[in-house]
């Protein structure tokens, strides 16, 4: 073989390097962007790279990362500010003034508030501001605003939270450094990918065996050592037979369950009363439980070692109680969640079952890890020594986005309860600021009475309620919000139901709204279900001719599906051209060691007449006289824009959105006066700042009184108390006991069987709600989708880079169910659901679940969006789900829920089920949109390339 070439590693490639943060996904990675200056001209990006320096990354950049050039170079990329001028949907727009588009956004907006701040509906994308835009609607006071979060990963953040105070993705990691057996749950490979395979190669290269449980077998699925082919939806029924083979084998850390968990409490056996399945409790609140030292009843909370996990109880005034522990066991050493039972739903033999329970019970206990490292407990206990549980999870959309998926993945946390494996060497690891109190403190705001004209709402509006009496509902039980979340439709709903934002403004249920104010979120195309029925919200117009959604203002830096359908233009930078803040009061760049925030910088200067969001949003604030964005005379408190408030403003005293570099003289963490120089420290650092923690605080930091009392020290904890991770969840059994009839909120008639069904304070599983309305032999096969690692959201498929490995998208299915509907690779088909159809082209592979059908998201494109040709390869032969999945369940001829989870409102995007038939048509992909307008860009270039002219100079 030929020698491998020498490669200079570190040659210079620009005449200077900028480092910022990546916006190529979710991961915000650390990159290098190196830039050639141009005589007379703006500096041209030549090459971006990832910072070795960087916590997150470390020096690895994925495709999406590099590809950054071109989304910056982007045909798509909006010029000004526009104005309709044509039909919704026509894109014909002028271009008017940043001056003229400022005044009336201030006049459409300021109208409402004088009026009904709740007729304005503000919801955001994947925007990484939410600390910012949250903030900005509070001081509004509408109640109507949230993020993406609730079509993406709201049962996984919710159900973690509820359970232990924690989650999967941003909030926590495995230990990759000392795990031996790793298990990944419905995770696709465009979420967090350069963390996951760095840590991928940590664990195969120490010899950890990785177990994925997907229906596709691609990306982190294909190299792991076992694939468990999943039927989609039926996770939980898996994750419960795993349960019972812990609980049958007797393989369970009791020691950890009595020391950090509920397990120990009593809960009241009162059937028909209003205390039913709550915890018994002393006079000051406490939960009991049974000492046997003490031999009585002691607070389960004083760290009582001799506290019983079983045995039923007669309180001293006669009522009975029974431990958590007893109920759980009862429920999981069931028939319900034996392998042999599960088998037939999931698609795993009983066998693998069995085997994969005994394997982890093995490592969690046989090589179990010790840490000479001394710690002390929250009860102020000595620790001469971590112990750790080896086995760690991960999870993401693929449990998220079934309307079990709260269920769910509280299984997956109760599974690692069981195993000790939460916060300890080789386990799951919480990334700070977590953990948050179980559940966290924060309650959502936005109560009818709240909702007054010109005035504030009195806190953030999104939380995690406790019971029904922090519902977001007026004395008929009727929702605040526009997308019924925190009503009894979706009690939980800690990012909000985005996706039925558009729908209920059209069909004015439970109210019309003046103003929809969308930003980063392409909810006319890729984020929205039924996207048909979507358009024609947007374009619904009532007896008078008038829009029913009067007024649409949209921000983006692309010309996506849902420029056309906005009234006024607010464009966007690229990350390259902006600063931008990701914040501990946001979703920040921790890693389970070091507490970390970082920024964007602004590398180079816009060419367009475009401006950064954040500084148009703080300019609003400041003219609609906002609360927060004005000073003492009214004049803008802001006036620097974004940087000027990511350094001043605070939340609290001597807190705000960075935590580096604070007091006077930058040398404070957390807490401390503002520096007028903090984005300049941040730069000098590479655009971030990492605070490690103490070796002594890293573990089991839920009862770690180091970690804890230091938390509170540095403003990332508000309670000394433990988190005590609850398996028998109190909040749950107050909703259900509202449905049986008691208290003072209860739920409508028609809700009373689904909130009595869906809210059992112990995990366990149902079957996915499309699925069991639907005709099963009409649709029988599961239909997913995944996002390709190269890409994320829409952002990704418009880069003319990523674009050459993806233009268009298959629909791939198992060979032996192409074969029962004798169909071939490369044959069209039509896919079927109860609400539409489309045509598409397929594609046969073995790594699939034999009843499951799935494809790339977001690939396909309407003709005339992203500047792209109406040949284009992704309008010809892309095709989107969306148009299959319903944002309503099947008609049952009473109310009609949306489809999402029941507790937390999480859009159900994979309950999807279909049917295929061989097409006799072929060649393009269906349904066929009209082009849309292309809003007065220029044609993009017919070829699209970017470097000759670096080449050209260096020659």
């Amino acid at each position: 073989m030929a020698s491998q070439p020498k490669i200079e590693l570190n040659a210079r490639v620009g005449d200077r390097v900028a480092k910022t943060t990546c916006y190529m996904c979710a991961c915000r990675c650390g990159i290098d962007v190196h830039l050639r200056d141009v005589p007379g001209a703006r500096a041209e990006v030549r090459y971006i790279e990832g910072n070795r320096d960087h916590p997150v990354n470390r020096g690895v950049i994925c495709g999406k990362g590099a590809a950054g050039i071109m989304q910056h170079n982007s045909p798509a990329r909006l010029r000004a500010p526009m104005k309709r001028v044509g039909p919704r949907g026509s894109g014909e727009f002028e271009e008017i003034t940043w001056d003229e588009a400022l005044s009336l956004a201030t006049d459409w907006l300021g109208s409402v508030r004088r009026t009904d701040p709740k007729r304005l509906a503000f919801f955001t994308g994947r925007d990484q501001s939410q600390s910012l835009t949250g903030f900005w609607a509070m001081k509004y006071g509408t109640p109507n605003f949230a993020a993406h979060g609730g079509f993406c990963s709201v049962n996984m953040a919710a159900g973690g939270l509820y359970t232990f105070g924690g989650s999967f993705w941003e909030f926590g990691d495995p230990d990759w450094e000392r795990t031996k057996y790793f298990l990944l749950f419905g995770v696709a490979e465009d979420h967090a990918s350069n963390p996951i395979k760095i840590g991928m190669g940590k664990l195969k290269g120490r010899g950890a065996k990785v177990v994925s449980i997907n229906p596709v077998r691609t990306g982190y699925n294909a190299v792991a050592d076992e694939w468990v082919g999943i039927r989609p939806g039926t996770d939980g029924l898996f994750v419960g037979a795993l349960i019972h083979e812990l609980f049958r084998t007797r393989q369970i850390d009791l020691d950890y369950l009595v020391r950090y968990t509920n397990a120990p409490w009593l809960v009241l056996d009162a059937p028909g009363t209003a205390e039913d399945g709550l915890f018994a409790r002393d006079g000051e609140g406490n939960p009991l439980a049974w000492s046997r030292d003490a031999g009585g009843l002691v607070s389960g909370k004083a760290g009582d070692l001799s506290v019983s996990l079983t045995g039923a109880r007669t309180l001293p005034d006669g009522r009975r109680a029974r431990p958590v522990f007893e109920h759980l066991a009862e429920r999981f050493l069931g028939e319900d969640y034996a392998p042999d039972t599960v088998a037939a739903h999931t698609g795993i033999p009983a066998e693998q079952i069995r085997r994969i329970a005994a394997e982890m019970a093995h490592v969690a206990f046989e090589e179990e890890i010790v840490l000479d490292r001394p710690w002390t407990d929250a009860w102020g206990r000595k620790h001469d020594k971590m112990i750790g549980r080896p086995v760690s999870m991960h999870a993401m959309r693929g449990i998220s986005a079934h309307s079990n998926g709260f269920q769910t993945c509280r299984m997956i946390h109760v599974l690692q309860i069981l195993l000790g494996s939460i916060d300890c060497p080789g386990g799951f690891r919480y990334k700070p600021p977590y953990p948050k109190q179980t559940p966290p403190n924060l309650l959502p705001h936005g109560a009818p009475q709240d909702i007054l004209p010109e005035l504030p709402l009195g806190g953030p509006h999104l939380g995690f309620p406790h019971g029904p009496q922090h519902l977001l509902i007026d004395g008929e039980g009727n929702p605040s919000r526009l997308d019924k979340g925190f009503s009894w439709e979706a009690p939980l709903s800690a990012h909000g139901l985005m996706h039925m934002v558009i729908g209920n403004a059209a069909r004015r249920e439970p109210y019309g709204i003046d103003v929809l104010f969308l930003y980063m979120a392409n909810m006319a195309w890729n984020s929205s279900m039924n996207v048909p029925d979507t358009l024609d919200a947007l374009t619904a117009t009532d007896g008078n001719g008038d829009y029913v959604i009067p007024k649409i203002i949209y921000s983006d830096a692309f010309y996506s599906e849902t420029v056309p359908f906005a009234d006024l233009i607010l464009p966007d930078t690229t990350y390259l051209e902006r600063w931008d803040c990701i914040s501990l009061l946001d979703r920040p760049i921790s890693e389970p060691d070091m507490v970390a925030d970082a920024i964007r910088v602004p590398v180079v200067p816009p060419d367009r007449d475009v401006r950064p969001f954040q500084d148009v949003l703080i300019d609003l604030g400041a003219r609609l006289k906002l609360p927060g964005f004005v000073g003492d005379v009214g004049s803008p408190k802001y006036p620097g824009g974004y940087p000027d408030y990511i350094v001043n403003h605070e939340r609290k005293p001597g807190q705000g959105p960075l935590a580096g570099w604070r007091g006077e003289d930058g040398e404070a963490f957390g807490k401390g006066a503002t520096n007028p120089g903090q984005l300049d420290r941040y730069v000098e650092n590479g655009a971030f700042h990492a605070h490690h923690v103490a070796p002594e605080h890293a573990y089991f930091k839920h009862a770690n009184r180091g970690y804890l009392d230091w938390g509170i020290e540095v403003g990332i904890r508000l309670s000394p108390e433990p988190t005590i991770f609850q398996l028998w969840s109190e909040p749950l059994q107050r909703f259900r006991l509202a449905a049986r009839g008691h208290g003072e909120r209860q739920p409508p008639e028609h809700m009373r069987a689904r909130i009595e069904a869906h809210f059992d304070p112990l995990p366990f599983w149902y079957p996915p709600f499309e699925g069991e309305m639907t005709d099963a032999a009409a649709f029988p096969l599961h239909a997913i989708t995944q996002r390709p690692m190269h890409m994320y959201h829409s952002w990704g498929s418009q880069n003319a880079w990523l674009r050459q490995i993806t233009a268009e998208n298959r629909l791939y299915l198992h060979r032996e169910t192409a074969g029962r509907i004798g169909v071939a690779d490369d044959d069209w088909v039509h896919v079927t659901s109860h609400i539409g159809r489309v045509t598409c082209q397929v594609r046969l592979m073995d790594g699939v679940n034999p009843h499951t059908v799935w494809t790339w998201n977001a690939i396909g494109k309407r003709k005339g969006a992203w500047n792209l040709d109406e040949d284009a390869p992704e309008a010809e032969r892309g095709f989107l789900l969306n148009h299959l999945i319903s944002e309503l369940l099947p008609d049952r001829g009473d109310h009609r829920f949306s489809n999402s989870d029941p507790i937390t409102g999480q859009a159900a995007w994979f309950d999807l089920r279909v049917s295929i038939e061989k097409a006799d048509v072929r060649g393009r992909s269906g349904p066929s949109f009209e082009p849309l307008g292309r809003g007065g860009l220029p044609a993009a270039p017919a070829k699209l390339a970017y470097g000759k002219a670096f080449r050209e100079a260096a020659e």
